[in-house]
């Protein structure tokens, strides 16, 4: 699980997608639920969450035993939409964390819903499972939250038969998730 073709497979992903730090998980799944952790994400928690995705995108808020409010879908684009995501907000003022799923390959409407969580102050952690080497206005997908989540499942876009990455910006983030990952041993 360790070693220089890790470490290697990391840094290329990283710097394919033009991001400082990445760190290789057991899966998708596994790398959206050390996301939810790393924003202190517990019991009770609302997450918004895009209503259309598959089940590893969701099953780690539950892992964490918050509360998943699925956010419907754009007509055009099938992924989150910006204006349900905004009247989500009328009802549940303030969820720890927003995840969006870019699905087939095409980023959401990141603008528009950075615009809606940024008056909120919520994080975004993107699933970009599906969209591995796609655009959004020139930016690579998996960067344009403040946490991105990619999948190495055998029916993704890259694979290695299984994995997953979480790579951001945010060094203090990607150490504790490598903890984490590591049985959190000293």
């Amino acid at each position: 699980p360790l070693g220089p073709n890790v470490d290697g497979f990391e840094k290329e992903v990283a710097e394919y997608v033009g991001i400082d730090y990445a760190v290789a998980l057991i899966s998708g799944t596994a790398a959206i639920h050390l996301a939810l952790k790393s924003f202190g994400v517990g019991e009770n928690d609302i997450v918004f969450c895009s209503s259309l995705t598959f089940p590893g995108s969701v099953n780690p808020i539950l892992y964490e035993k918050a509360i998943p409010v699925f956010i419907d879908s754009d007509y055009g684009s099938w992924n989150m939409s910006p204006k349900a995501l905004e009247k989500a907000y009328e009802k549940y003022p303030d969820p720890k964390t927003v995840i969006v799923v870019n699905l087939y390959g095409q980023a959401a409407d990141f603008d528009q819903i950075r615009d809606v969580t940024g008056r909120y102050g919520t994080p975004i952690i993107e699933d970009a499972a599906e969209s591995l080497g796609a655009t959004y206005k020139g930016v690579q997908t998996g960067t344009l939250g403040d946490i991105g989540v990619f999948s190495f499942n055998g029916n993704k876009i890259i694979t290695t038969s299984g994995g997953g990455m979480l790579v951001c910006k945010n060094e203090e983030v990607v150490r504790k998730v490598r903890f984490w990952a590591a049985q959190a041993r000293d």
